[in-house]
């Protein structure tokens, strides 16, 4: 096999198990945490506590599941094309694990949205009274944040021209 194709190989493999975990603890949560107050893992800090989201970050923007997965399908197409563009060598890794994480909780919660008409969440942070979240919601996050600290201390603008060429 072509290192290319490993690469994208393992990527889609990687980014599969992200989303089965995502998908896995959602099911999780509504089996076990609907219809429940909640279960208090660290008192007065973390909770797992179940909420059907209808909307996005924060509830905003509720009831509008087809412009959330169209958002899902334009960021995951973006972010596969830019996996497949990448130059195969090893100082790419930390991007295209970047790609994997924003892919798969793109997909994850698209899937809840296709499948249910809404996001399961049941992560939540009682001592700031953070929004409840997910797994996919995590992926995100840590992608977004990792790839603003990688674009800003690792790679170098013109690292990023293979994009402008066409293959």
């Amino acid at each position: 096999m072509k290192t290319g194709n490993k690469i994208f190989a393992a990527g889609a493999v990687f980014t599969f198990l992200l989303i089965a975990a995502d998908q896995i603890t959602k099911y999780l949560a509504a089996r076990f945490l609907a219809g429940t107050s909640g279960i208090t893992l660290i008192p007065g800090v973390f909770e797992l506590y179940y909420l059907e989201n209808r909307g996005a970050a924060f509830g905003i923007l509720n009831n509008r599941q087809l412009f959330f997965v169209l958002i899902a399908l334009i960021i995951s197409v973006f972010a596969v094309y830019v996996f497949v563009r990448f130059p195969h060598g090893k100082s790419y890794h930390p991007l295209r694990f970047v790609c994997s994480l924003i892919i798969a909780g793109a997909i994850g919660n698209m899937i809840d949205r296709l499948a249910r008409g809404y996001v399961i969440d049941f992560l939540y942070f009682s001592l700031i009274d953070f929004p409840v979240f997910n797994i996919a919601d995590c992926y995100v996050c840590i992608g977004a944040g990792l790839a603003v600290i990688l674009l800003f201390t690792l790679y170098r603008s013109e690292e990023f021209l293979f994009l402008k060429t066409h293959k």
